[in-house]
């Protein structure tokens, strides 16, 4: 095991255990599981059907507001705190260190989305699911999940404010998700539309959740990723 990869594990354990360690991871598994649950049994027995698609519809809303609650702190608190001079002195690399603040929430967002496994495993027992539908739609809130974490991580370097970070981070991932609906496209130029539906996560995120896997969302959310990380490492390279 090289030097990087060493430095890369550590910094992922360390943040998983600060996760676990606080009441904001419990908060958001609970809260995650038990109104997905509630709402989707609330009108799964009325449509009798063996579907999943009003859960991943209602996934993007959720992570809205729980995943910018879960990244808030991740630099925030290293700024308050002044913890965060003693990462931009380590030896270890910048683009490690962001790397592994994104890595160790991408792990424990992939738990939490584990856990939902139970509905679908409970649904299949009582009808006939689409299981090849259902993990593509995994993948993708995966993927809008992924995108909302850079977001906040971002976020979350400009400023020591926890709950400043929590808001911005709230509106940017909301505009980005909402902007390619009809209700804002519809007073746009006919040649601006095309645009905006690239630029959306909704637009993305709706083509992945019916099933089918376009290598253009991948490459859009896999890119998004990509770009905002490595923004990230720039502007905490000019804070050392």
């Amino acid at each position: 095991m090289n030097k990087t990869t060493t430095q890369l594990k550590s910094l992922i354990t360390k943040e998983l255990r600060v996760y676990f360690n606080s009441p904001i991871a419990y908060i958001f598994v609970v809260a995650l599981l038990g109104f997905m649950f509630w709402y989707f049994f609330r009108n799964f027995f009325l449509v009798g059907q063996a579907d999943m698609r009003a859960f991943f519809d209602l996934m993007p809303w959720i992570f809205l507001f729980l995943i910018p609650a879960l990244t808030m702190r991740l630099w925030s608190e290293e700024i308050r705190q002044g913890t965060i001079e003693t990462l931009l002195t380590s030896s270890v690399p910048l683009y490690i260190v962001v790397i592994g603040k994104y890595l160790a929430s991408m792990i424990f967002l992939l738990i939490s989305l584990a856990l939902t496994m139970v509905l679908p495993i409970v649904i299949s027992s009582i009808g006939n699911l689409d299981w090849g539908v259902v993990l593509v739609a995994y993948f993708g809130t995966l993927l809008l999940g992924s995108a909302y974490i850079t977001i906040g991580l971002l976020v979350s370097s400009l400023t020591r404010n926890q709950i400043v970070a929590f808001i911005i981070s709230v509106v940017i991932s909301f505009t980005l998700f909402i902007i390619s609906q009809p209700i804002v496209t519809y007073s746009l130029p006919a040649y601006v539309v095309p645009f905006i539906d690239f630029i959306s996560f909704g637009s993305h995120y709706s083509s992945i959740i019916r099933g089918v896997i376009d290598s253009r969302d991948v490459i859009y959310y896999l890119s998004f990723t990509a770009l905002l990380l490595y923004i990230n490492t720039q502007i905490l390279s000019l804070k050392r």
